[in-house]
């Protein structure tokens, strides 16, 4: 919707301002919307060395990636928005698991779908902070639109990937109580894999353009 599509409420290019929540230590997003769409991030992470790993990165290869570190483990957009801050999109892969237990029955399923067998490694790849987190993605995705409430003349798009699409009915319940303008859900289909992001602003349609234009400044 906010990159490939026929939205005109975004501009495109290089005047996108993107906050990655959860960037990790190879800085998935930030790399693939830059290379391919030239848009400036900022990376967001809780692991000190998910950040060093991913500003020693940036170093080797030049790039202009802005890093912070969210030193809160409760907050999403607390503590690094910062108040002349003005972003066009900001996006997240939340935990999806409520429970280092669950992380781990999870991951000894899938090996078992592979026919790999048990396996005592937590997951394929991703840190402990990226994989689980308590009331799994439901509850990080609550706190994620309670706290949006407080960003919403800073921020044009907030969105994050859903794992779970049992997870949407709660969260259009949510959603609906913060009072958002718009929101939007986007399923995205490869191979056999369905997966889905959800989008909402609190920017009513007349209102986006100016914010877009004004937040590329």
């Amino acid at each position: 919707m906010l990159a490939g599509s026929n939205n005109q409420e975004i501009p495109r290019g290089r005047h996108i301002k993107a906050l990655d929540i959860g960037t990790g230590a190879s800085l998935v997003y930030p790399l693939t919307g830059q290379s391919e769409y030239g848009w400036h991030f900022t990376g967001v992470d809780i692991d000190a060395g998910a950040i060093k790993s991913a500003r020693q990165i940036c170093e080797l290869n030049k790039l202009e990636i802005t890093l912070r570190r969210q030193s809160k483990a409760v907050n999403i957009f607390r503590g690094v928005i910062q108040p002349n801050d003005a972003f066009h999109v900001t996006m997240c892969n939340p935990p999806f698991h409520g429970s280092i237990e669950k992380a781990k029955k999870g991951t000894q399923r899938k090996w078992a779908n592979l026919g790999k067998g048990r396996s005592t490694k937590l997951n394929f790849g991703g840190q402990n902070a990226e994989l689980w987190c308590p009331g799994g993605e439901i509850k990080f995705l609550a706190r994620m639109v309670e706290q949006s409430m407080e960003f919403a003349d800073q921020c044009l798009w907030f969105t994050s990937l859903v794992s779970k699409k049992d997870n949407l009915q709660p969260l259009s319940r949510i959603l609906g109580k913060a009072r958002i303008a718009d929101c939007k859900v986007v399923e995205m289909a490869q191979g056999q894999k369905t997966s889905r992001f959800i989008a909402w602003t609190y920017m009513k349609k007349n209102e986006r353009s100016s914010f877009a234009k004004k937040a590329r400044t």
